[in-house]
């Protein structure tokens, strides 16, 4: 760890502040989609194309021979190829939200730093090196940024955890304290607050209980609950009471209504309906409208063909009324347990 640096004056900010770019990784692992695999890079590119029409796009492919075949595709969605920064750097998978940096910058937004958590593939995959080295590879060896943390250390999952960038964080005891995680088995509650106190300027922590059914990660928030305001979060709710996401749900719903924000005040709270469930070989696919992707003027809203689409699309247009609203179909990138905010991370911009 690198010493002799005052992080008092640095904090996470929230992911509606104004961003330099947005961290990616181009898909190449058939094993995350299989069967499906031939519909995602079009799906990336659509992504990535909406996003650099906004701001830049740092896009890590692994190998140079197929630039130009990826570029091409990006710009049948109209991209902004000139707002993307391509990066040669082998990936394990496609998800930097949770092996990419986390952010931080201090008051004055002059500094910024990126944090190099560790990254052991949710505990569930073998296969993580490539992935593990993405931050130390492009912020460090590129002398773009110096990381306050190397290799090794603790594991931190940007989909694990929601900020306001104002001193709150939501999180779930499922992923960060339940034995079957496997992040930080040594690591206990209080330890992790002091962690996200000294790294991430939190001041309270709201931990809410577990995620939904078909998570691959074990309970990320960015399925269920997201900040879009400084006092303003948005929850999933299941309301058929015979859906296994229902009492799961409904718990998350009591203990928001509980929690204070750090004037002690209530949490306003916006419910947002899931989509109907969706199997894909018989396999129960976390598909939820909260893994969604603010971005400088726009934000990526995953649907489903469903019938919740159109209800969801109006109230993001509620809240969001200074952006415009891109929805984008999930269908076939959910099979890869991960939707639009699983597949990036933002990089905040200095004044």
């Amino acid at each position: 760890m690198i010493k002799k640096i005052d992080l008092t004056n640095f904090r996470m900010p929230a992911e509606w502040e104004k961003q330099d770019s947005t961290l990616i990784a181009w898909p190449h692992n058939k094993d995350d989609w299989p069967g499906y695999f031939e519909n995602i890079p079009a799906v990336f590119a659509k992504i990535i194309a909406n996003i650099s029409k906004v701001q830049k796009v740092k896009l890590l492919i692994q190998t140079s021979k197929n630039k130009l075949k990826i570029v091409k595709l990006i710009k049948r969605f109209n991209g902004k190829i000139k707002n993307i920064k391509i990066i040669v750097k082998k990936t394990d998978r496609v998800w930097t939200r949770d092996s990419g940096p986390i952010f931080i910058i201090n008051k004055n937004k002059d500094k910024k730093i990126a944090l190099d958590w560790k990254f052991n593939a949710w505990a569930k995959y073998p296969n993580f090196k490539n992935d593990n080295s993405i931050t130390q590879k492009i912020y460090n060896e590129q002398n773009i940024l110096k990381p306050l943390f190397k290799n090794n250390q603790i594991v931190l999952e940007g989909g694990s955890i929601d900020v306001n960038g104002s001193g709150l964080l939501l999180t779930t005891k499922e992923c960060l304290l339940s034995k079957v995680q496997q992040r930080n088995p040594k690591i206990n509650k209080i330890n992790l607050e002091k962690i996200f106190n000294k790294y991430l300027g939190i001041k309270k922590t709201i931990w809410l209980n577990k995620g939904i059914l078909g998570d691959d990660t074990h309970g990320h928030i960015d399925d269920i609950a997201r900040f879009v305001g400084p006092n303003t979060v948005f929850l999933a709710n299941e309301k058929n009471k015979k859906d296994k996401n229902f009492k799961i749900l409904d718990e998350n719903l009591k203990i928001l209504k509980k929690s204070k924000n750090l004037n002690n005040k209530k949490i306003a709270i916006v419910k947002i309906p899931m989509p109907k469930p969706i199997y894909i070989d018989n396999t129960r696919v976390p598909a939820s409208y909260l893994n969604f992707y603010i971005a400088n003027k726009i934000v990526l809203l995953p649907i489903f063909k469903d019938r919740n689409d159109k209800k969801v699309i109006n109230i993001f247009k509620k809240y969001f009324k200074n952006r415009k609203i891109i929805p984008i179909n999930c269908l076939d990138l959910i099979w890869g347990f991960g939707a639009i905010h699983c597949m990036t991370q933002q990089e905040p911009l200095l004044s």
